[in-house]
């Protein structure tokens, strides 16, 4: 089973061809990613009208590369896959119109992919991982902890109430005069800066839920570095060090909390499994490292060009569904928001539909 995937739901434009094997292993034959850093630069951020307009004028050459590089040709693949959501509306329409038009012209199955869901089996890509395992994703646009228990099938555990762990990052860097992205550019400074330096909260500490809240901590920097500015290059440093050493600890004790609910609900997971771009700062990582010792279980860490977001991921999702007949109309329409909860209410639904039958 061959299919070509296609992302463009934030600021990379990306396609991918994935073959999944008769074993269920994965195999992947190219996966072209290009950024836009460049042209979101100067604004600190991604703007999503430039956003939409650089995946416009791209996104064709992207997937012709994807193309080539897999050596198959439109009749050999099976199905086309397509980021549907949740994302940047306007980028998501590009991405998902191309697929549409794709799976039209070739007469080829259409597999509309949750962004989120796509992040959610990557692990089975890289690591064939079984279910259930529980995922932490941490990324820009999102922050959640989740019982992956089937293609479909997923209970969110945690989840942030203000602002995801990335925009944090990213907020943090633009505060402090640093580049973007900004997670790079905080955990660069935080290298040689005192993280003892500043105190800094550590919200929802110690709460037996697994929720998340940054927005505290966020302003909780913004105040220091208003007391002692202007700033010097070691005081961003050291500001660096406290809020990056502040996240470590908040990831360590609401993933510790989320796998406590994991384990009361559903037994042991096979495996804590990290994705997002926040899983590439190496302060984040050895936490995971150190929270899967302590509760004696298998740390999952996708390279990390398939953590942050590639096509691979959306053509895997897409082998997944595929495998179970879980294809799309050419009329699904993209959504701006869509939940993992609402991905396994509809499959519950389809399920009982089935069996009614």
């Amino acid at each position: 089973m061959i299919v070509l995937g296609i992302e463009t739901t934030c600021d990379e434009t990306a396609a991918a061809v994935v073959e999944r094997l008769d074993d269920g292993r994965g195999r992947i034959l190219s996966n072209v990613v290009l950024s836009q850093i460049a042209e979101h630069a100067a604004f600190g951020g991604v703007v999503p009208e430039i956003a939409a307009r650089a995946h416009v004028e791209v996104l064709d050459a992207v997937i012709a590369n994807a193309m080539t590089q897999a050596g198959r040709d439109y009749d050999a693949i099976d199905g086309v896959a397509a980021a549907a959501g949740p994302g940047l509306i306007g980028g998501v329409i590009v991405g998902l119109t191309t697929a549409k038009a794709i799976a039209f012209v070739k007469n080829k199955p259409l597999l509309a992919v949750n962004h989120l869901e796509a992040h959610a089996l990557t692990a089975r890509l890289t690591d064939r991982v079984a279910f259930p395992y529980c995922l932490f994703l941490g990324s820009g646009g999102h922050t959640q902890i989740v019982a992956v228990r089937g293609v479909g099938n997923y209970v969110r555990l945690g989840t942030t109430q203000d602002d995801a762990i990335g925009e944090a990052f990213d907020k943090t860097a633009k505060l402090l005069g640093l580049g973007y992205p900004g997670g790079p550019q905080v955990e660069k400074e935080a290298a040689r800066g005192n993280a003892m330096r500043f105190m800094l909260p550590r919200p929802m500490h110690g709460r037996k839920d697994a929720d998340f809240s940054l927005s505290g901590l966020k302003t909780a920097l913004r105040l220091e570095a208003e007391k002692i500015a202007p700033l010097t290059d070691q005081n961003v440093a050291d500001l660096c060090a406290a809020f990056q050493q502040a996240i470590v600890d908040v990831v360590f004790d609401r993933l510790r909390a989320g796998l406590v609910l994991f384990r009361a609900r559903f037994g042991i997971p096979t495996a804590l499994v990290a994705a997002g771009g926040v899983v590439a700062n190496q302060a984040v990582r050895k936490v995971l490292n150190r929270l899967a010792f302590e509760v004696g279980t298998t740390l999952v860490l996708p390279p990390p060009e398939l953590c942050t977001d590639n096509g691979a991921m959306i053509a895997w999702t897409g082998c997944e569904r595929l495998a179970l007949g879980l294809t799309d109309p050419l009329n699904i329409a993209p959504r701006a928001r869509w939940s993992l909860d609402e991905i396994a209410a509809a499959e519950g639904l389809r399920r009982r539909t089935a069996a009614y039958k």
